[in-house]
């Protein structure tokens, strides 16, 4: 079915909107009057709307009234309003009444639910998602990011609540004809598109403070968190500031508010003036969050307010342009991370994350070109993916780095300012980065967005004299075959060099514009020749075994910069998954990791791992990796120890490595960890003593592998008990860990019980799925079982993809993946069918990897196995271990006295 975006002969010009929820009959009231401005006779208005009741609507102008005809098209969600005469060019104004429901569904405007301040009940709420098409669920409206309006709200709500929306309040007082309600009134908006529009009615505390230019910002956390906002709120404060000065445009509203909502179907929404997150990704507890919370919330507050200059200032003309705002969001949250936070060493997570996530997805023949048409509002939820998170901001990222910093702050600026308060696309943005360098923008960048993939450069060489000469082909780089497909798509690619003797700082940069490349390098055969530095480029590298071997030295002994170690790295898994390099050659590169240090090349090259583990779950190879895991983990263990020297100063990586190296070691079976983790959990279930925030993560998950029914209860005992988000998830997550049937089965009743949040409950799923090859049939024969329950729960958003893909994508057969097939082909999912085209993509290339790798990774780790099993021998000097070690992070700042002191109950 084609759907039409709406007629260009009309548009808004300011709604005047009044709602009022009913918390108890998760219902609402709404009246609006919007003055539309009507460009060509017609005698038709056509407006969104979804779920809603008009029983009244009146147009009135030029002196006279006349009520339409309304109909509703329910699959275009559309509200179609016939009037009996021919409506001239001309400034109307629309008068309309409606009802409508507060959902369940995590979209639109819908029921949220809270403990109340004392916590004896729980308490209904009503809280907004807007995007991409949920505004149309709240008000009939023009639900389309390019047609922008200001808007004068007014929330009528109850007297005890709370009520926020994107500008100050303009005035508040009890409604007349009853004391049991108030009527809260807002500030007219900027022009601005419907999806930013917000509104939150509750029950919180405030973390309050001001930026340098006097914007005041408040988070709001539930009530007695108050102290949870602080962290926030002063990110926030350095980030305002920050953003102003980059783009020289200044924020443009007097308040910022960010708001911890308790059910939320994303991490956070950027609403113009009142952002809302998820309650873990906006809450830290100075006291008992862990280092990994800290440096997320921090990203995520990043990355939410770069939007209110790429987004809410500008904002993107159609969804098809998603990425302009989504990928330069995820790319300067980092550069906004580092200037903050500069011993978070967030560049080379980038790596791990988000260009890593990209390349994953993007090397599937089901993947999509980061600009893509959208029709339906189906369509729109596919693309909020990892091509238009993750591949945008690597491609951006790929941009700043060879057009240099100046040029792209010159050229942000000239797109800000010329697009203000307006939509732009894509070769907007090109054009005036291209003003500002005088490098060609759009025909570089134009190769990235239009077309899905991405390259893989084979390079070769010799030598002559003191010249080295590279020859370099590029292909598309696929997992369709055991092949890079021989064409399918040409790159025009910035690449770097860098030598032994210029490890960081490249030789020279050249525009790769056709197929093959001949170049030569001032350099002795002896030194490694390395492409893509820094990992700035995206494409995989695949170099021939003499270049590969002379970087193992450098590699061993870390003078090979981190994010080029994990490059090298993860791009061998990467050729080794489609049948480029073998399993053996793989590994062989691996062993020389058994020194790393960095927590990021550790993170990176453990998924990895974790990855090739789960199709060895179908092999009698399991047993093997786990050992070859832990060996490989042996040495770092025994210099991390269990212990912080000094946890006010220790370095933050080196605590986020910790916590990462025991979480392995306990779900890889290594015999000293379990034994210690199991005694760290029963000293705090017997209250002896707390486990510290950074290793509650190794120690649950370790125990529920190896643990016990009994185990199990308690774990759920103590996450019905907790409100703290962080060691919810964490307990959920650590569930799916156990290796009983009868417990997952009880885990997967559990994840969607009243006892979890629907927003949780995927991840639950998630990892029983990722735990085991039984826990992986277990859930998809629930999600089978349970299917028009979680369609219900999820269909409407984002979630219903990633659920799917979590449950199935790590079957290894192509009978499960026709299987799979077969289910959605007869329980249709619009919102989730390129997921599970992706999905069964993905079990397929699985069942090719392991027929055709299994053996050699069975005899390889045997060939290699020591002859018995390494021990830990406890050790203690000053009364802990003692650690020092080279590469792992920048210099730790001095603490800062918190900047944010006024806590207070909103009322």
């Amino acid at each position: 079915m084609v759907f039409e975006r709406l007629p260009a002969s009309v548009r808004p010009v300011n709604y005047k909107l009044q709602l009022q929820p009913d918390l108890e009959k998760l219902t609402f009231q709404g009246q609006e009057d919007i003055l539309i401005d009507i460009k060509e006779a017609t005698n038709k208005v056509v407006l969104n709307a979804r779920e809603l009741k008009i029983f009244k609507a009146v147009l009135s102008g030029y002196g006279e009234e006349c009520s339409p005809e309304v109909e509703f098209n329910t699959e275009e969600e559309k509200a179609l309003l016939t009037f009996g005469r021919t409506l001239q060019p001309g400034t109307y104004n629309l008068k309309l009444h409606f009802t409508g429901i507060l959902n369940d569904e995590l979209r639109g405007f819908y029921r949220t639910r809270y403990q109340s301040p004392c916590k004896q009940k729980q308490r209904n709420g009503a809280i907004t998602h807007f995007e991409a098409t949920g505004a149309r669920r709240a008000f009939p409206c023009f639900d389309e990011p390019s047609i922008r309006a200001t808007f004068d709200i007014t929330l009528v709500v109850p007297k005890d609540r709370l009520a926020l929306s994107n500008m100050p309040v303009q005035s508040e007082h009890e409604k007349e004809d009853d004391h049991h309600w108030k009527v809260v009134k807002f500030d007219r908006t900027p022009a601005m598109s419907t999806y930013l529009v917000a509104f939150v009615v509750g029950e919180f505390d405030i973390a309050r403070c001001y930026d340098e230019d006097g914007v005041e910002i408040r988070v709001y956390t539930p009530r007695g968190k108050g102290t949870q906002g602080i962290y926030a709120a002063e990110v926030a404060m350095e980030t305002l500031p920050f953003y102003k000065k980059y783009f020289d445009v200044p924020y443009g509203l007097p308040k910022l508010d960010l708001v911890a909502a308790p059910d939320f179907p994303i991490g956070a929404m950027e609403n113009w003036g009142l952002v809302i997150y998820r309650e873990g990704a906006l809450l830290v507890d100075l006291v008992n969050s862990s280092s990994r919370i800290k440096e997320y919330v921090a990203l995520i507050v990043g990355h939410e307010l770069a939007h209110n200059w790429f987004g809410n200032l500008v904002t993107m003309n159609w969804w098809t342009h998603l990425w302009l705002k989504e990928g330069f969001a995820s790319w300067i949250e980092y550069l906004c991370v580092d200037h903050c936070f500069p011993e978070y060493d967030v560049w080379t997570q980038f790596v791990s994350i988000d260009l890593g996530r990209a390349l994953k997805l993007d090397a599937l023949e089901n993947s999509h070109p980061i600009e893509i048409e959208v029709g339906n509002p189906a369509e729109v939820d596919e693309i909020f993916d990892a091509i238009s998170y993750c591949k945008g901001a690597s491609i951006i990222r790929m941009l700043h780095n060879y057009l240099g910093d100046e040029d792209f702050r010159k050229g942000m600026t000239v797109y800000l300012k010329h697009h203000q308060y307006g939509s732009a696309c894509t070769e907007d943005l090109w054009k005036a980065l291209e003003e500002a360098s005088s490098k060609p923008v759009g025909a570089v960048m134009s190769t990235w967005t239009s077309q899905k993939g991405f390259p893989v450069l084979k390079v070769s060489e010799k030598q002559t004299g003191c010249q080295r000469v590279l020859e370099i082909t590029q292909q598309k780089f696929s997992t369709s075959s055991n092949k890079s497909s021989g064409g399918g798509g040409l790159w025009i690619t910035p690449v770097t060099f860098t030598t032994q003797s210029s490890p960081v700082k490249p030789l020279v940069t050249v525009l790769m514009e056709e197929p093959t490349l001949t170049i030569s390098l001032d350099t002795m055969e002896e030194e490694w020749v390395k492409l893509n530095s820094g990992s700035t480029g995206v494409y995989r590298v695949q170099y021939s075994p003499e270049m590969l071997k002379k970087f193992i030295p450098s590699i061993e002994n870390k003078t090979l910069p981190p994010t080029d170690r994990l490059g090298i790295i993860s791009d061998l898994f990467a050729l080794c998954q489609v049948g480029l390099v073998t399993s053996p050659e793989l590994l062989d590169v691996v062993r020389a990791f058994t020194m790393e240090t960095n927590f990021t090349v550790w993170s990176d090259l453990l998924a990895n791992l974790s990855e090739l583990g789960r199709l060895l779950q179908y092999t009698d190879t399991t047993e093997d990796l786990r050992d070859f895991i832990c060996h490989l983990l042996g040495p770092l263990f025994a210099d991390l120890g269990w212990e912080n020297v000094n946890p006010d100063v220790e370095d933050h990586l080196l605590v986020m490595l910790r916590e990462l190296v025991i979480t392995t070691l306990g779900v890889n079976g290594e015999e000293s960890v379990i034994e210690d983790c199991h005694t760290a959990f029963l000293d705090q279930i017997e209250e002896r003593t707390p486990i510290s925030s950074d290793l509650r993560k190794p120690v649950y998950r370790t125990v529920m592998c190896h643990g016990t029914l009994q185990d199990y209860n308690k774990l759920k005992e103590m996450y019905a008990k907790t409100d703290a988000p962080e060691e919810k998830s964490v307990i959920g997550c650590s569930l799916g860990c156990s290796k009983d049937p009868n417990i997952l089965k009880d885990a997967l009743q559990f994840a969607v019980s009243d006892f979890v949040r629907s927003q949780d409950s995927p991840s639950i799923i998630a990892f029983i799925s990722a735990g085991s090859a039984q826990g992986r049939e277990l859930a998809w024969t629930f999600f089978k079982d349970n299917y028009e329950m979680l369609y219900q729960r999820y269909s409407s958003s984002t979630m219903l993809a990633r659920l799917v893909k979590n449950t199935v994508e790590d079957f290894v057969s192509k009978e499960k993946a026709a299987e799979v097939e077969e289910f959605f082909k007869k329980h249709p999912a619009p919102s989730a069918e390129r997921t599970v085209q992706q999905s069964c993509e993905k079990i397929r290339l699985n069942a090719q990897w392991l027929q055709r790798e299994a053996d050699r990774i069975s005899k390889y780790l045997k060939d290699i196995r020591p002859p018995e099993k390494q021990k830990f021998t406890k050790s203690t000097v000053d009364g802990t271990n003692r650690l020092q070690l080279e590469g792992i992070g920048k210099e730790r700042k001095e603490n800062k006295p918190h900047r944010v002191s006024i806590i207070e109950t909103a009322v």
